[in-house]
C-alpha cells in the first residue's frame, strides 16, 4: 500500500510505484524523487518555486491551474506541465485523477472564477482527495474517496466546525485535517474538528 505523509500545512506526499508530491511546502531537504507534483492554485504556500525545486528532477511532471502555467514552464519545461481547470478527468501516463471545484463562497483570497482546484488522485487502488483551499460547498458533499485531506485552519479556509460539518457529508473512509499549524490554525483545531466528525476515522498528523 502507498504511504502518505503529510509534511506541514497542506505540504502533502504519496509514495509507491511513483512518488507524488501535492502542494509542496516548507521541504526541509532535497529528495528530488517527484515522478508527479500537484499543486491546486498559485499561492505561495501551494506553489512554492523554491520547494519545487528541492523535490522535481529531470522527468517531473506538474499539474497545475492557469495561474501558475508560466512559472511552471520555467521550472520543468512547457512538455512536462499539464494545466487543469475544475470538474475534469484526467489521464496522466497511467494515472488517473479527477478535479473539483475549490474556493470561498464568502471571502475574497480564492475566488470562484480563478478555477483553483482540489483533485482526487487514483493511486494504488487507493482515491485520495485533496481539497486544496476551499469552503464547505454544498457541491462538494457528493464525493466519494478513500482518503480526504481537508482544511481546517479557518481564515483563507474552513475553520475546524465547517470543515467537520464538510466530512460529515463526504463519503471517506479516513479524513486528515490540513492547512493548519503555520500560517494559520493550530493543533487544539485538529483535536476539536476529530471530535466532531462522525462515523470516520481521524489522522491528526501534524
Amino acid at each position: 500500500m502507498a504511504k502518505l505523509t503529510l509534511f506541514c500545512h497542506s505540504s502533502i506526499k504519496i509514495s509507491g510505484e511513483k512518488e507524488i508530491y501535492i502542494d509542496p511546502y516548507k521541504i526541509n531537504e532535497n529528495y528530488n524523487d517527484a515522478d508527479y507534483i500537484f499543486c491546486t492554485h498559485s499561492h505561495y504556500d501551494h506553489f512554492s518555486k523554491e520547494d519545487i525545486e528541492k523535490v522535481k528532477n529531470s522527468n517531473t511532471k506538474i499539474i497545475t491551474v492557469k495561474s501558475s502555467e508560466e512559472e511552471a514552464e520555467k521550472l520543468v519545461g512547457k512538455e512536462n506541465i499539464l494545466i487543469v481547470e475544475p470538474k475534469k478527468e484526467y489521464t496522466i501516463d497511467n494515472l488517473q485523477f479527477k478535479t473539483l471545484p475549490a474556493y470561498n463562497e464568502n471571502k475574497q483570497f480564492h475566488q470562484k472564477e480563478n478555477n483553483w482546484v482540489g483533485f482526487i488522485i487514483e493511486f494504488e487502488g487507493i482515491k485520495y482527495y485533496i481539497a486544496g483551499d476551499t469552503d464547505d460547498l454544498e457541491e462538494l458533499h457528493n464525493i466519494k474517496c478513500d482518503i480526504a485531506l481537508i482544511p481546517i485552519g479557518g481564515t483563507y479556509t474552513m475553520d475546524y466546525k465547517e470543515a467537520a460539518n464538510f466530512a460529515n457529508n463526504i463519503s471517506a473512509k479516513i479524513v486528515i485535517p490540513t492547512h493548519y499549524g503555520l500560517i494559520v490554525g493550530d493543533k487544539k483545531d485538529a483535536i476539536k474538528f476529530k471530535e466532531l466528525v462522525e462515523n470516520k476515522e481521524v489522522n491528526i498528523l501534524i
